[in-house]
């Protein structure tokens, strides 16, 4: 069932208008620190007292629709509300209503659950539980009737029509046959119309199967690292998991074309060096060693057939459960156009992702000089066995390449917002290019 989205009335103008203090507090919300434009574009209303908003929210580069569901009670919020459950007051009352966050809310799960597609699964709502630290959308924990959970509902926050990657690819994969991805149960879909007077379709969010017991991959690999524990193991087991997740992704959506591969990643590497120096000028000293290695890209004679990939995968889109590995998160970059979310790609650019990762765990595991290069040597070496990377010059010029790809954004990335961090980007650069200066003066 496909909702359809009306034209805002005077109240839901009003409650959008009140969000402008409330959204910028939220992790989410894409245009903190700039005075964005909101505006109402659509609403859907679920049950009497919940609606879910459709907010443009316009600041210079940021242009998104929003999901904002709230419930509207009559009077003031109820003395004593939990904000564990109720997420809390928006922003005060609209039209003598108390405006209140519905993601976490029952009234707002019941309506959801009732409005959504798939084969469902039997949950408490009245005992959903919100997960903190969420970034680009809202998590929440259903419980079965037992109390154990059985569904994570991700609420979707910025919306794009089309099929949602991180919707559509689980259920595809779960369709050829692949258990390696939390299951969907189910999902909603909604009609609007876009602030260009375009019709949408797109997806409000997905219920997938709760994995019990998971740890999130990146914590464990830095606990592992903390305790000097090797990680080679582990790693060689998720080197297959996603060898057998790229295989299902080809059997959902075929395999692409090998034509032109090394040009196109050639390319692009130059691309991100260019951004990469003009973000952080002192990456220049790098710009000579980067530019040969894609011109060695560009001499290949062919690459592997391109073919749709996970696209943003690192330690921190996987899950460790009952001795095995579930991959998650299938999103990818949610500001990012839907169209470059989908475009095949090598499949080695999301084991570069990884392997980059295993860096990560070991600095914030405490590791340093030849012990942080021990671990991760180990980590790298069980992931690309277990992968079955073979050990070939175009395959190790091509990962060389997509790691270098990726430490770039990594470095733009924490000289921007983590400047503590930008000894890691620096590191790798020194591993891929040999060591360089990367910062400081001549």
């Amino acid at each position: 069932m496909t909702l359809e989205a009306r034209a805002p009335d005077d109240l839901d103008r009003e409650v959008v208008a009140l969000l402008g203090t409330w959204l910028p507090q939220r992790r989410w919300y894409p245009a903190k620190g700039t005075d964005a434009e909101l505006t109402a574009v659509g609403t859907l209303d679920l049950a009497d007292d919940v609606r879910v908003l459709l907010v443009r929210a316009r600041a210079g580069a940021v242009d998104v629709v929003l999901q904002v569901p709230v419930v509207l009670l009559d009077g003031a919020p109820p003395e004593g509300t939990d904000p564990a459950t109720v997420v809390g007051t928006v922003v005060g009352t609209g039209r003598d209503r108390a405006v209140l966050d519905a993601a976490g809310d029952a009234r707002f799960l019941t309506a959801w659950l009732a409005a959504a597609d798939g084969p469902g699964a039997p949950v408490d709502v009245t005992a959903a539980r919100v997960v903190t630290g969420e970034q680009s959308n809202t998590s929440v924990i259903l419980p079965g009737p037992d109390g154990v959970p059985a569904g994570i509902l991700k609420v979707l926050r910025t919306l794009a029509g089309g099929e949602n990657p991180d919707i559509d690819v689980p259920r595809r994969l779960v369709d050829v046959g692949w258990d390696g991805v939390p299951a969907p149960l189910a999902w909603t879909q909604a009609a609007w119309t876009s602030p260009q007077g375009q019709a949408e379709v797109g997806y409000l969010g997905v219920l997938s199967a709760f994995v019990p017991g998971a740890r999130d991959g990146f914590e464990l690999a830095c606990e592992w690292a903390a305790a000097g524990r090797p990680f080679g193991e582990p790693a060689r087991e998720l080197g297959a998991t996603v060898a057998g997740m790229h295989d299902a992704l080809v059997q959902s959506f075929g395999a692409g074309s090998s034509a032109d591969g090394a040009a196109a990643l050639a390319r692009s590497l130059r691309e991100r060096l260019a951004w990469a120096t003009t973000a952080v000028p002192s990456l220049a000293a790098v710009a000579d060693a980067v530019r040969a290695v894609a011109d060695e890209v560009a001499a290949l004679a062919t690459t592997p057939p391109r073919q749709r990939v996970h696209g943003d995968l690192h330690l921190g889109q996987v899950l460790r459960s009952g001795g095995r590995w579930f991959v998650i998160d299938f999103e990818g970059e949610p500001l990012a156009p839907l169209a470059a979310r989908v475009l095949p790609d090598l499949a080695l650019r999301d084991v570069a992702g990884l392997l980059r990762s295993f860096d990560y765990a070991a600095a914030v595991g405490g590791l340093t000089g030849d012990a942080a290069a021990a671990w991760t040597a180990d980590a790298r070496a069980g992931l690309l066995a277990g992968y079955g990377v073979v050990d070939d010059p175009t395959s190790s010029l091509l990962l060389r390449a997509l790691e270098l790809d990726k430490t770039l954004y990594e470095a733009v990335y924490e000289a921007r917002n983590r400047p503590a961090w930008a000894a890691i980007p620096e590191a790798g650069l020194d591993r891929l290019l040999g060591p360089v200066r990367t910062s400081g003066d001549a």
